[in-house]
């Protein structure tokens, strides 16, 4: 399956989840957002919702700092 992460297109195996996404990335799932097909997904629906051939996200990490 194609997606598009940030503009970028990336191959997986599918079915794939936001949740398997997240983990295949190797991301914190508490220190980011998704959104998918512009809408924001939330983050406890993550391990729910199934990507599909051709979907777009925008995965954004949150840093902190002082």
């Amino acid at each position: 399956m194609r997606i598009f992460i940030n503009g970028e297109e990336r191959a997986f195996e599918a079915p794939l989840t936001v949740a398997g996404l997240v983990a295949a990335l190797g991301l914190d799932g508490r220190k980011l957002a998704v959104e998918r097909n512009l809408e924001i997904v939330p983050k406890s629906t993550y391990a729910d919702v199934a990507l599909a051939e051709g979907d777009r996200l925008e995965i954004v990490t949150f840093i902190g700092g002082g």
